[in-house]
Formats: C-alpha cells, structure tokens, sequence
C-alpha cells in the first residue's frame, strides 16, 4: 500500500560494513562475480562494488526505473540469529551459489527453504561477518 500524497522512492544502493576490505573484495569476487573499485583514503576507503551490466533486469517490470531494486521487510523473532539489514542476491543456480560462498571463505546457513511462487532461498555470513541471502527465483513462462 502506498500514501497517494509520497511518491515511491526506489533503493538504489546497499551498503555493508566490512573489516578486511581485501578480503571482502574478493568474497564478493568469487562468489557472486561483481566487479569492485577500492577507492582512496579521500573517498573514506570505501569498497565500491558492481552487481549487474547495464541493461535489461530479469525479474523486474519494464516499467521500474533504471537501479531500481525491490525489498520487503521480516517480522523479528528473537529466537533468530543474526536479523540485520541485508541484501539478497538473486542466482541461476543455488546449489552452485552455495558451493562459491563455501569456496569463498563465507558459511551458508543451512539449507534452501522454497518460498511458494517465489523461488529457493538461503541466508549466508560473508568474510565480513554480514548476514545476507542467496535466491534462485522463478522465472515466469
């Protein structure tokens, strides 16, 4: 639902602590193939990273605007671990996506759950110490 009176701002970019900024680089590298420009001291040492070429977005509308990303919210259960903010990033296979973050230095945290009409998805923790996940969407016919 959205306020008619608020016009719908897109997220456009993600950020995340890191500790190793070398180390995270290439996590990152490894397991998902983005491309990552360390900038200098003047930029505050900041890791920029790039997870898609430019161009048609599988799973999004035609219609959303060019960096738009789509997020939800999870209702807190403090029995849970590790209920941070986090990305998610969408893979063609998640098996494979699991064996590069194993390979990467990363943990996948336990197994795919099958989100009905949505897709397989499981939580990791990066080099860094970030929980984030991994989804193998389905794709419409």
């Amino acid at each position: 639902m959205t306020t008619p009176s608020v016009p719908m701002c897109p997220v456009v970019h993600f950020e995340m602590p890191y500790r190793d900024r070398d180390r995270a680089a290439r996590f990152y590298a490894e397991a998902f193939g983005w491309q990552c420009q360390k900038l200098g001291p003047e930029m505050g040492d900041y890791l920029l990273v790039t997870t898609a070429p430019p161009g048609t977005r599988p799973g999004l509308p035609p219609q959303a605007p060019v960096g738009a990303i789509n997020g939800g919210l999870f209702p807190f259960k403090p029995d849970v671990p590790m209920q941070y903010p986090a990305v998610v990033m969408g893979v063609d296979d998640i098996r494979a996506a699991m064996s590069r973050v194993k390979a990467a230095g990363g943990e996948v945290m336990g197994e795919p759950m099958t989100i009905p009409g949505v897709g397989d998805y499981v939580s990791f923790v990066d080099t860094e110490g970030n929980r984030n996940s991994i989804i193998q969407p389905l794709m419409p016919a």
